[in-house]
């Protein structure tokens, strides 16, 4: 029965694809835009607005499925650097220092790196 359900697998990693990057794109855009509102507000060109252009740039690409591998490589190593200078540091476990998040960003998009973008993209492939 469940042999049936892997003739949909491109579709189920688009889904994934274009979910996770627009999760992405929602933290950019707090970073650099504050929307969704937020109290945290970095000042331009500091290191989490930096940070916040990164997730929205690679975040569009990956979502329409444009450059999907490079980008991906790109956000995947945006989130373990963050975790480990951001998070890390507060606490050994990510359900306590808040990096939970960004670990599974990083190893999703670091399985779309080699995984590719699946069905409805731009590149298809």
């Amino acid at each position: 029965m469940f042999d049936r359900l892997s003739a949909y697998a491109p579709q189920a990693l688009a889904v994934l694809r274009v979910v996770a990057a627009l999760l992405f794109i929602a933290h950019g855009t707090q970073k650099v835009l504050g929307f969704p509102a937020t109290e945290m507000a970095p000042p331009a060109f500091s290191i989490f607005w930096i940070a916040g252009i990164i997730e929205i740039v690679t975040g569009i690409l990956i979502a329409i499925g444009f450059f999907t591998r490079p980008a991906a490589f790109i956000a995947s190593g945006t989130m373990a650097f963050a975790y480990f200078m951001v998070h890390s540091p507060m606490n050994f476990f990510p359900v306590n220092n808040g990096g939970d998040a960004a670990i599974l960003f990083c190893f999703v998009f670091l399985y779309l790196v080699f995984a590719g973008p699946g069905a409805w993209s731009v590149n298809k492939q």
